[in-house]
């Protein structure tokens, strides 16, 4: 009967494993050498993050950081379009609408996943070829390393839909050099290819179809030190000389950027904007009155206080505006006119940042008491 179950035993342990590396898994978890390898399996939805695929990845990442045989975590995508193009933000909104608690359950887990990633004591590679956004950027910008590719295109688009940068996103985009942060969390502005590294947000630039052999070389890798995994992607690095001749897209506008989005609220830099009169201004002021005005100022404070938290500071102040979010008009009517109806005319509420009183913007910020995140 032992051997019965012994058996038993070692068949269902066969399973757990092929379950994971069955290829209609939406998420992959596989050893590979002393490699932990994290395939974001989605194709179809551009490997989107649901619910079920954080709570699987989580505890990988917290059973791999223990493990004396894991030397680092190397995350990806299916699909050649994206890396992650963002959260299940229709599953979220349908959620919301009905009081669910899939849309605390889906932050917290995103934003405990998130705190994983930035904490990780193993090296941490994302390797974001496609498109990159929203959520897909909070499993990659937190890790040690991020490599972009000429196809990688990056934004946190999140004022469209009347949410705001999350993520993390209020660490790590006020640290980028000058305003460029504030100026991409408010107007959703796309960056593609090199400018992803030189702006910051990705740490190395490697030719797309390199990144195969890239992640061959990584697996084989005997026990390596953070310095050698380093030293692997430098290499690579140096060796890529795609687009090596391009100017930064917004080197020209960067003096502009810093003046115009270092205000203190958003009606001043409207203002700004209006003073200053470019072709660059006007551009960027027609793209921000498209915006949520209640996600233009709550973002802006986030980023304002976020530059002076740390990583779990800063997930807790955005588990709590993401609460106030799912409670408020705008988010559902940002998700109607851009991802369902698709008419692009969000009827925001309130409609002009004036009308967004300091109140309603301080309430968002207050803490939950039992309900606040907990890390």
């Amino acid at each position: 009967r032992l051997r019965a179950l012994n058996r038993l035993q070692v068949i269902l342990q066969h399973l757990k494993m092929s379950k994971q590396t069955d290829s209609t898994a939406e998420v992959l978890l596989e050893k590979k050498g002393g490699a932990g390898i994290i395939t974001l399996n989605r194709p179809k939805a551009l490997n989107a993050l649901n619910l079920s695929m954080i709570q699987q990845i989580y505890p990988q990442i917290k059973t791999w950081e223990q493990d004396p045989e894991t030397f680092l975590i190397i995350i990806k995508g299916t699909g050649g379009k994206a890396f992650c193009a963002g959260g299940d933000i229709r599953a979220i909104t349908e959620a919301g609408k009905v009081g669910d608690k899939m849309s605390q359950d889906f932050f917290r887990g995103e934003y405990r996943l998130n705190n994983a990633i930035g904490t990780c004591k193993k090296p941490y590679v994302a390797l974001i070829d496609g498109i990159t956004m929203g959520g897909g950027v909070g499993v990659s910008v937190h890790g040690h390393f991020r490599v972009a590719t000429e196809k990688t295109v990056f934004a946190m688009p999140e004022t469209a839909i009347g949410l705001f940068p999350d993520v993390g996103g209020g660490y790590f985009l006020p640290r980028l050099s000058g305003k460029i942060g504030y100026y991409l969390a408010l107007t959703g502005c796309r960056l593609k290819g090199r400018d992803v590294l030189k702006v910051g947000i990705a740490t190395h630039f490697v030719e797309s179809e390199k990144l195969p052999a890239l992640e061959k070389d990584l697996i084989a890798l005997k026990s390596p030190s953070k310095e050698k995994i380093e030293d692997l992607l430098n290499s690579y690095h140096m060796k890529c000389t795609i687009d090596q001749e391009k100017e930064f897209v917004l080197g020209e506008h960067m003096e502009k950027i810093n003046s115009l989005f270092s205000a203190n609220s958003m009606e001043e830099i409207v203002k700004k904007l209006k003073q200053d009169g470019s072709p660059f201004a006007m551009k960027q002021l027609e793209t921000i009155s498209k915006m949520s005005p209640t996600s233009l100022k709550l973002t802006l404070r986030q980023l304002r206080e976020g530059a002076s938290m740390s990583l779990q500071e800063v997930l807790r102040m955005e588990y709590r505006l993401s609460q106030a979010c799912m409670k408020g008009h705008d988010f559902y009517e940002g998700v109607r006119a851009v991802l369902i109806d698709k008419d692009q005319s969000p009827k925001w509420k309130p409609a002009a940042l004036e009308e967004v009183s300091d109140e309603f913007v301080d309430n968002c910020f207050k803490p939950l008491g039992n309900d606040d995140l907990k890390l």
